[in-house]
């Protein structure tokens, strides 16, 4: 379990077609910066952006800052499960915290909320509806990125590990920009 002092690295996963949205979502100005952002001011010491469509135009959007490095999935195409492996082999610290870069307006207390929790698996949920960020601590890297495969995130490999589930629905939605908001 990351002790509250634990060097914490953020996962930005903006390698998608974003072929239900129109295009890469990392293309959408200022949702990548806005990501970055939210991941540094919430605690993070570095970040790792993972890319792949549209990866050396998404380059440029990524924040010029030492602390936050831009890694492309070469299998990016293969699924959400080949963008988090990505993230996961380029992390350092004692945990890494994964948000999508489709989500903006996630507010930085959402992250205060996750990290005040215990365990060293931790999701936040929106009114039970599992989410974004997600705490992985270090030790779960490697027999987690064995498990991923395709469009499959990470959920399964959670559930089967006691993940600690963090409800704040009371500070945001969660709705990434593929969900209606009627």
């Amino acid at each position: 379990m990351p002790p509250s002092d634990a060097s914490l690295c953020g996962i930005v996963l903006a390698a998608g077609a974003g072929t239900r949205h129109g295009g890469p979502k990392a293309l959408v100005v200022p949702w990548l910066a806005d990501a970055v952002h939210l991941l540094l001011d919430g605690g993070c010491e570095r970040v790792v952006v993972v890319l792949g469509a549209a990866a050396q135009e998404a380059r440029a959007l990524v924040p010029d800052d030492e602390r936050v490095t831009a890694v492309v999935a070469e299998r990016w195409a293969d699924g959400l499960g080949e963008s988090l492996r990505t993230g996961l082999a380029h992390a350092t610290g004692d945990a890494a915290v994964v948000t999508l870069v489709d989500l903006p307006g996630t507010p930085t207390s959402v992250i205060t909320r996750l990290l005040a929790r215990t365990g060293d698996l931790r999701q936040v949920v929106y009114d039970g509806r599992p989410g974004h960020p997600v705490l992985i601590a270090a030790g779960h890297w490697a027999p987690l990125a064995a498990t991923l495969h395709g469009d499959r995130g990470a959920r399964g490999y959670l559930v089967r590990h006691g993940v600690v589930e963090v409800e704040c629905g009371d500070l945001h939605d969660g709705l990434d920009e593929d969900v209606s908001r009627t």
